[in-house]
């Protein structure tokens, strides 16, 4: 049995999702591990992850859109607001969303879907460096 582990550092432009998909890929496959269980954890309250498509870049658009439908930025709406007025609407949606992912692993290649991609959601307006744990247990 395998245990190994890496943190990557995801630089976000704001608002949206970004693919990571390759770093994973990448990390996985240097592990030599042919089957097994990748867990993906997001070191965050304020971002989370997600599966989506990977082959429209309007997916990303429209759920980014759809989230700032649901959670609006209206300082009025809400109590904590320390760290600026889209704080609290980034944790909201976190909370919506999930800070971990499980995938399998099989032939030493992570079991995604022809069009699914690994993405780190940023909730927050402004740029972020994020960090995201990838945990492989294997064989």
């Amino acid at each position: 049995m395998i245990h190994a582990q890496t943190t990557l550092s995801i630089a976000t432009p704001g608002q949206g999702l970004v693919d990571f998909t390759g770093q994973a890929a990448v990390w996985v496959s240097d592990q030599n591990v042919g089957r097994g269980l990748l867990t993906v954890f997001c070191r965050h309250t304020s971002a989370s992850l997600t599966i989506q498509e990977n082959a429209d870049p309007d997916v990303q658009l429209d759920l980014n859109d759809f989230f700032g439908r649901l959670v609006s930025i209206d300082p009025a709406l809400y109590r904590h607001a320390a760290e600026g007025p889209d704080d609290m609407p980034a944790h909201i949606r976190s909370a919506l969303t999930d800070t971990s992912l499980t995938i399998p692993v099989s032939g030493g290649h992570m079991a995604l879907g022809t069009w699914q991609g690994i993405y780190l959601f940023e909730h927050r307006n402004r740029p972020h460096q994020r960090e995201v744990v990838l945990h492989l247990v294997g064989d």
